[in-house]
């Protein structure tokens, strides 16, 4: 005798949906000449030069023209970028990804931090403070992005974090804003 279709319950939450957001809102960015930065929460497990983590919290301009190879997967985001001039691997584990947004207009989308022993912290609002801070980040330009090169080779990327400037007017229709995923 047949029951009928199950219905989702608390055993079958299925996999996480974080991964496909970052994967939408980084196709979003670049369709629309946006510039991508994820900020991510940094412990062990999180591989990035450890010189430019402040407050164990990290940005990273994750556009095509600043990172090769980037694979965006549903356990891991990888990619080589430059910092100082050095090529360098980068792995975050999805679920350190805190934050993801256009650097242009701040529209992106927030996640919950993991805790120390595995579970996540609950989310809270991200906005963009004086100086370009957010939540204790400066937020790098793309003006290091992508420099060409004199003789029409390849592109040289940096993924180096800029000095501090004045975040850029939010656009006439008001703040930007960040949804918050649960």
């Amino acid at each position: 005798m047949s029951t009928g279709p199950k219905m989702p319950g608390a055993e079958s939450q299925g996999s996480s949906t974080r991964p496909y957001l970052i994967r939408a809102l980084h196709d979003w960015c670049t369709d629309n000449g946006f510039t991508p930065y994820v900020a991510v929460f940094v412990d062990r497990t999180v591989q990035v030069p450890v010189e430019y983590v402040k407050n164990n919290e990290i940005v990273l301009n994750i556009g095509f023209e600043a990172t090769s190879g980037l694979r965006l997967g549903n356990e891991t985001i990888e990619f080589k970028a430059r910092f100082g001039g050095v090529a360098r691997d980068i792995v975050v584990p999805v679920d350190h990804v805190v934050a993801i947004y256009a650097r242009e207009n701040g529209q992106g989308m927030a996640f919950p931090a993991p805790h120390a022993d595995g579970a996540e912290q609950p989310a809270t609002p991200i906005e963009s403070r004086s100086k370009g801070a957010v939540r204790g980040l400066r937020l790098a330009s793309s003006d290091a992005a992508a420099l060409p090169t004199t003789n029409g080779g390849p592109r040289k990327v940096s993924n180096e974090p800029p000095e501090p400037t004045e975040p850029p007017e939010p656009p006439a229709g008001g703040r930007p804003s960040l949804k918050r995923v649960k």
